[in-house]
């Protein structure tokens, strides 16, 4: 079996007779070779200081239907120092409402937001609220980590949904904030950008210099380590860093991936990546007995398979597979394999 230098996985399911269904998702397999395209470089990369970042703040919704906190006091402090705030000089010991509720107000505030735009906030109880469903979120300042207010939220909630149902303490306002203070970044006269892989990698770091310089007919971008290269701006984009970026975003690179096999035991999946050899191996597991690049006669009772020394870990887990091997023995026979040394990548359990 023959198979590209491209990136390819195995992944292998477990169906309900503990059998392994196979699916192949790979750029070439039985002898045949399909060349893949390369992965956009705004894919695998982000630059310096082009992000998203965090908003929180703390807030409380109003209008629910007896589902709010009971005893919270911080609840009741809210509120009183709310209404002070319209005008109302009431007692927090005279507030007593199931009808409230504590909340924390996230979001997140992309890169370049301006002004007016608007974002999608999610709100959790922090009582004991037993749920937010019908509530109205109050303007809720929202800071970023320097202290700084940039957004406010305000707006009828709508519940979320969990793999278990409905999460009923925890809410979203969709389009509930307004950003009220523009992120000052300068990206068109920017004289340097400095890009982070989200992987690092010496070769793909390489390979994307030596792509880079390639595009821009110059010695352009250099790697000062497994993660990290700078791109000089060329003299024909002064001023145009927007452009360049564009440019250089769309690039398309060939990454390269470590090799690495990740086995979840809760659900019986085996996901193998690319590379992953086996170097040779007897395995002997109950009435089985696997070899990888030798030879031995078949034992009376016993269950015999031998594979070629250049196999690929995917080979061993279809041989065993047809032999019947269920999926505990399948994790252990990895997990041995690789302690004896003759698996050559790394193995990691969820």
């Amino acid at each position: 079996m023959t198979f590209v230098n491209h990136l390819f996985y195995f992944i292998f399911k477990i169906n309900r007779t503990n059998l392994f269904k196979i699916l192949f998702i790979s750029f070439g397999f039985g002898g045949v070779s399909f060349f893949a395209e390369g992965a956009r470089l705004k894919d695998i990369a982000n630059i310096r200081g082009v992000r998203s970042n965090q908003l929180v703040g703390y807030g409380i919704i109003v209008g629910l239907s007896g589902s709010g906190d009971s005893k919270a006091e911080f609840t009741s402090k809210s509120l009183e120092r709310m209404l002070d705030r319209l005008g109302m000089k009431v007692s927090g010991k005279d507030l007593s409402s199931k009808n409230v509720a504590a909340v924390i107000v996230t979001a997140n505030l992309p890169a370049f937001a301006r002004s007016g735009n608007k974002l999608d906030v999610t709100v959790s109880s922090i009582g004991d609220a037993s749920s937010l469903k019908g509530g109205t979120l109050l303007q809720t300042p929202l800071r970023a980590a320097d202290q700084q207010i940039y957004a406010v939220a305000q707006g009828a909630v709508m519940v979320g949904y969990s793999q278990s149902g409905v999460q009923e303490t925890v809410a979203h306002v969709p389009n509930g904030a307004m950003i009220e203070r523009d992120l000052g970044q300068d990206i068109s006269s920017r004289k340097m950008f400095r890009l982070t892989l989200n992987n690092p990698d010496f070769t793909t770091a390489a390979r994307t210099v030596k792509t880079i310089n390639r595009e821009m007919a110059g010695k352009y971008a250099t790697a000062l380590d497994s993660s990290t290269i700078d791109v000089v701006t060329p003299p024909s984009f002064e001023g145009k860093g927007v452009e360049l970026m564009a440019l250089i975003e769309s690039i398309e690179i060939n990454p390269d991936t470590q090799a690495r096999v990740v086995i979840n035991e809760r659900t019986g999946t085996v996901v193998i990546g690319q590379n992953v050899k086996i170097s040779r191996v007897a395995i002997s597991h109950g009435d089985l007995t696997l070899r990888v690049g030798g030879e031995g006669k078949k034992k009376e009772g016993e269950s015999v398979m031998v594979m070629e020394e250049s196999a690929q870990v995917g080979d061993l887990v279809k041989a065993m597979n047809r032999l019947g091997v269920t999926p505990k023995d399948l994790i252990t026979i990895l997990q041995s394999v690789k302690a004896a040394g003759a698996l050559h990548g790394d193995l990691e359990i969820l």
